[in-house]
Parts: C-alpha cells; sequence; structure tokens
C-alpha cells in the first residue's frame, strides 16, 4: 500500500475491519483463557458461575490451587532448569557458531550454513524421533560393547536439553550473525594495533557490542525452551516439563486449573517479553 495515495471511505472501513478481526483472532482465545482461570465452577468452560481465586489459593480436598499444586509446581520447576540451562549452552554454541560464519570465505562455508539452519525446518516430531533413535542406538552401542551406560543417552533432562539445545542454538547463531553484520571490524583492528590481545578485543569490544543481541537471543532461547512441546515430548523421563504435564492433565480431562496455569504463563512470558524489549532498545540506543 502507498500511503501518499489518496484512498476512500470503503477502503478505509475495510482496512479498519481487517486490523480489528486479525487482532481480535489472535488475542481472543488467549483473553477467554484467562477470564476463565478466575471461574467459580469446577468445568475449565462456560457458563459463568461468578469470580474466585480459588484456582490460584484453595487448597482443599476437592479444589487445589496452581500454588498448592505439588504435580505442576514440580513440573515448572523442571521446565525453569531445562530453559536456564538450554539457554546457557545455546548462547555459547549459537555465539560461536556466528563468529564462524562471519569469519571471510572458508570452504564449504555455504553448505556448512545450510546444515546449521536444517534443525529450524524440520518439524518438531521428526526432530524429536529422530534424536530418541539417535541417542537409543547410541547408548546401546555403548552399553553392549564397552558396557558403559550413559544416562544421558536415555529420555532424561540431559536429552531433552541436548534435543532443545539442537535447534534454539540456531535461532541464536541467526539473532548475533545479524548483529555482526552491522559492526565495524576497523574497531578490532585499531585496538589489534594497539597491542590488544584476540581474547581481549572480543571480551571488551566485541561482547559489548553484540550484549543487545545476546539478551534478546537469550530471552527468547528460554521462552522457546520452556514452552517447547513437540521434541520435549519425545526425549522427557519421569520427570515431565510443564507442557507435557499439561498436555497430559488436558487428556485426562480439563479442569479450570489449567485456565489458571495459562493465565500464570501469559501475564508471565509477557512481562519477561516487555523487559526484554525495553532493555534491550536502551542497549542499542
Amino acid at each position: 500500500m502507498i500511503r501518499s495515495l489518496p484512498t476512500g471511505r470503503f477502503y478505509r472501513f475495510g482496512y479498519t475491519a481487517y486490523v480489528s478481526l486479525f487482532y481480535l483472532f489472535l488475542f481472543s482465545p488467549l483473553v477467554i483463557t484467562c477470564i476463565l482461570a478466575f471461574n467459580d465452577s469446577n468445568f475449565p468452560g462456560l457458563p459463568w458461575e461468578g469470580f474466585t481465586l480459588d484456582w490460584f489459593f484453595a487448597d482443599e480436598e476437592h479444589r487445589t490451587g496452581i500454588f498448592h499444586d505439588d504435580r505442576n509446581l514440580n513440573a515448572t520447576w523442571i521446565s525453569l532448569q531445562t530453559a536456564v540451562a538450554v539457554a546457557f549452552l545455546s548462547l555459547i554454541i549459537g555465539t560461536m557458531a556466528a563468529f564462524l560464519f562471519e569469519q571471510e570465505q572458508f570452504r564449504f562455508k555455504q553448505a556448512l550454513f545450510f546444515l546449521a539452519l536444517t534443525p529450524l525446518v524440520i518439524p518438531g516430531v521428526i526432530l524429536g524421533i529422530s534424536l530418541l533413535l539417535a541417542s537409543n542406538s547410541a547408548g546401546l552401542f555403548f552399553e553392549n560393547n564397552l558396557g558403559i551406560d550413559f544416562e544421558i543417552l536415555r529420555p532424561s533432562f540431559g536429552l531433552v536439553v541436548l534435543g532443545q539445545m539442537s535447534f534454539i542454538s540456531t535461532f541464536v547463531m541467526l539473532v548475533v550473525s545479524a548483529r555482526l553484520k552491522k559492526f565495524d571490524t576497523s574497531l578490532e583492528d585499531a585496538a589489534l594495533n594497539l597491542g590488544a590481545t584476540r581474547p581481549q578485543v572480543i571480551r571488551y569490544i566485541t561482547i559489548p557490542y553484540l550484549k543487545p543481541a545476546l539478551i534478546g537471543a537469550g530471552s527468547v532461547a528460554f521462552l522457546m525452551s520452556f514452552e517447547n512441546f513437540n521434541t520435549t515430548l519425545f526425549l522427557v523421563g519421569s520427570d515431565t516439563t510443564l507442557p507435557i504435564s499439561l498436555y497430559l492433565q488436558v487428556r485426562d480431562g480439563s479442569t479450570p486449573l489449567i485456565n489458571a496455569i495459562s493465565f500464570v504463563l501469559i501475564i508471565s512470558t509477557s512481562v519477561l517479553a516487555l523487559v526484554n524489549l525495553l532493555v534491550s532498545q536502551k542497549k542499542i540506543d
């Protein structure tokens, strides 16, 4: 659309209606879920039975709030541990990969870069199944031939971290690479000419310049890991993450407790995303 061209009344009405319907479609399910989190009913849907905070704070036999539900609290703690580990490792690996691909042309650079992007385009279900089969095969090989049992090669916390890291680190690489493309390499050359070592240049010049991208990529990596379902479903062990726990509860019969958990997740992730946006803009400015 060219803004300088005149527009008629019908066009303006259609434009306004399209934008309104788009955001209505996007946010109405989230708004309804948040409202039903306070519904005084034992069923997760309508009709509205009145306002209550029981699904957050109640500690009764037939109605337990999320802050007294050991199952979901434990799953949340596992998800937080997983997300922190994945975000930390993905930042390291993704940043190193970004440095590699921003170097001068080297042999098979384009092919290797294409391969690095592969985990992002492979469906999560296929990635999860592939990782499970590969880890099981490797585990059986080591156990049968060397008598060594690697727990990380079985469905477990470690395997979930490796599985999620395999594609989240690629996203970090893309974010950091985009920031590196705008970097003035003459700053590094000047520091090297003044006697700085390569590690000092990276620590005092390159990393501070990349800080907004690192903060943004780390925050998104944390959120991607925390809410991941498709890949985690095939790699999780006895200690389930929150998305897997919610799936099992919904499959067995949903309650308003699910709405309360969803409300907390929507608010917390929105606040985290807003803080990340404000911090990133401040760092860039």
